[in-house]
């Protein structure tokens, strides 16, 4: 059996060339090797949405789906991202309620979307980090630093100017884009709420 390698979640990016394209980045744990998963705006969203920890008005499909699993007594064991022979990448959910475990064909995105909601381990074989992956440097994002900064997915959207506003009329924004469903306003939104109560700390 192929040795497997664990990954963490760095990021997304925003191709600002071609609109509505963004990669998910991952990289091994302890290690500097990552992989690039392009994904779409929907995903892109469902995953940034859980990075700035956005409270949304209602449940997005995959936090209905995590308590939906809960509720009958099933965990999100593990995720394995493997690479199809079109090129495109893959993952299999490991799922347990205790007695039995199952496999289940997902997209990667998805994948990630769920293990980062139970905090599930993302692994990968080493075929997969030498034919996909690339060495990062010290000008790429590292791990954690998503939290709280741009990544890129946020600035894709600049609808409102947020230098001009108060915390409460920041929080009131927030909301209203919540509310509208517009996710990527409001994880940009909450971005500058944390800086300016990290500048006041």
């Amino acid at each position: 059996m192929e040795k497997r390698y664990r990954l963490e979640l760095v990021g997304i990016t925003y191709n600002q060339i071609e609109s509505g394209v963004y990669a998910l980045i991952l990289q091994q744990t302890g290690a500097t090797r990552r992989i690039p998963i392009i994904i779409g705006f929907p995903e892109a969203q469902a995953i940034e949405c859980k990075l700035q920890e956005v409270a949304t008005p209602r449940p997005l499909t995959h936090d209905t789906m995590v308590t939906t699993l809960a509720s009958f007594g099933i965990s999100l064991m593990e995720v394995n991202i493997y690479k199809l022979p079109n090129g495109v990448f893959a993952a299999d959910l490991v799922f347990s309620d205790g007695k039995t475990e199952r496999v289940i064909d997902s997209r990667s995105s998805d994948a990630v979307a769920l293990a980062i909601r139970v905090g599930a381990p993302i692994y990968t074989t080493e075929s997969v980090l030498r034919e996909a992956g690339f060495e990062s440097d010290d000008k790429e994002v590292r791990p954690s630093d998503t939290h709280g900064k741009d990544t890129g997915f946020s600035s894709a959207s600049k609808k409102i100017n947020l230098a001009k506003m108060s915390l409460s009329q920041l929080s009131e924004a927030m909301l209203l884009a919540a509310e509208n469903e517009d996710y990527e306003e409001a994880a940009r939104i909450k971005n500058e709420i944390d800086n300016r109560n990290a500048q006041k700390e």
